[in-house]
Order: structure tokens, then sequence, then C-alpha cells
């Protein structure tokens, strides 16, 4: 019963929100249909720990209440775990989104901090993730000027696909779209606004990959 309490008053938090099931299941860092299963289906039979604490900061609610138990159940010698945080550096330098800028700058300019187990379901390497800003118009609306965009290293040339990837082209870094295309060992360099040009039939080896973008953020005006 108290299980079941529990799968009820997340499938409530969740629709009163207007969140769906997989946007809480990318919040915890897990597979986008594991928290339809756990509600609908009872699997798994209750959710970790850190689950419980990621997802109940998030609906500002006491994370006992998703252990299905009421205060006066709760122990008072088990405190809750502060969740582990992974600080990502935010690294001094812009990456093109218009004309073009070269800037080599990599010196450290503070840092943003994450919840390590959400950083987890971005990229298999949370630790090395960096974070740079974005400069110029020519992949807005996705990115405008400004925007901050969190970059995995480890997701480059090695596993190219179509994304947004920050290159260097001509000794320019940016931050554009790849597109493979149907020519072999060849990718196009797009531009989402439709104002800026595009590099089709790239020869790979004219473009340096030097990560996916993940993650963005931006300042509401």
């Amino acid at each position: 019963m108290a299980k079941e309490r529990a799968r009820r008053l997340l499938d409530e938090l969740i629709t009163q929100r207007g969140n769906s099931y997989a946007d809480i299941s990318r919040l915890i860092g897990r597979n986008a249909a594991y928290i339809q299963q756990f509600i609908k289906r009872g699997t798994p039979r209750k959710l970790d720990e850190q689950d419980r604490e990621i997802i109940a900061r998030y609906f500002g609610i006491s994370e006992h209440l998703l252990r299905g138990v009421s205060s006066v159940d709760e122990p008072a010698s088990s405190p809750p775990r502060a969740p582990k945080i992974i600080r990502v550096p935010r690294l001094a330098l812009g990456v093109s989104a218009g004309a073009g800028t070269l800037d080599e700058d990599e010196r450290p300019a503070g840092a943003l901090a994450f919840d390590a187990q959400w950083l987890r379901g971005l990229s298999p390497h949370p630790s090395d993730l960096s974070i740079v800003q974005v400069e110029g118009e020519s992949m807005a609306p996705t990115l405008a000027d400004g925007d901050e965009i969190m970059v995995d290293p480890h997701d480059d040339a090695a596993r190219l696909r179509d994304g947004i990837y920050v290159l260097r082209l001509d000794g320019v870094l940016m931050v554009k779209r790849i597109a493979i295309g149907p020519r072999r060992n060849k990718f196009s360099v797009l531009s989402d606004n439709p104002h800026y040009p595009d590099w089709s039939d790239i020869e790979p080896e004219l473009v340096e990959i030097l990560g996916r973008v993940v993650w963005t953020g931006r300042a509401l005006q």
C-alpha cells in the first residue's frame, strides 16, 4: 500500500507540473520509460534513494513521501544524504555562431554545479564536460548569442553523427550543426539560421571536431 501511495503521488505531481514521464526519467539520468514503468507497472518496486532525493527537490516535497511513508514513520537516525555535485568549468572563450571568431583562451572562468547523476544522463564522462559561450546568431533559433553550451569532448569525430558540435574549421572555433550525407566519408556543416552559409560535402580531415553539444542554457530577457 505504501509503495502504491508513492507511485500515485508522483503521478499526480507530474500531471500538475505539466511534465511527462520521460522528463522525470531524464532528470534522474534513466531511460525514457523508467518512471512510466515505475508508476504503471510497479517496476522497479521502489526508487533508489538518490533518485528520490533528486525528484523531491524538483517538486519541492519531502523525500520520505516518495517512499510511501508518513512523517511519523520517518526514522530519526537517517538524515537525507547530500547528493553528489560536479562542478563543470566555464571556459574563458567563445565559439562562433556568426561571422567567425578565433579564440584560443581556454582558461577556466568559473564553474556551474550540477547533480552528478543528472550529468551522467548527458555523458558517461561528466567530469570532463565544459561550458563555453555562443557568439553570434548563425545557429538561431536553436542557439542564441550569449547562450551557454555544455560540450562533451569524448563525443567527437570517432562517434560522429547528426547533431550540434563545437568544431574548428579553417582555424576558426565555431558551433554548428553537422549532417551526415549520403556520400561516404563526407558531411555538411550547417547553420540553423537560413541567413548564414552552409558548407556541404566537406572532407573530414578539414574539420577538427572538439565535442558534441549536450546541453544549453540561457538567461531570460
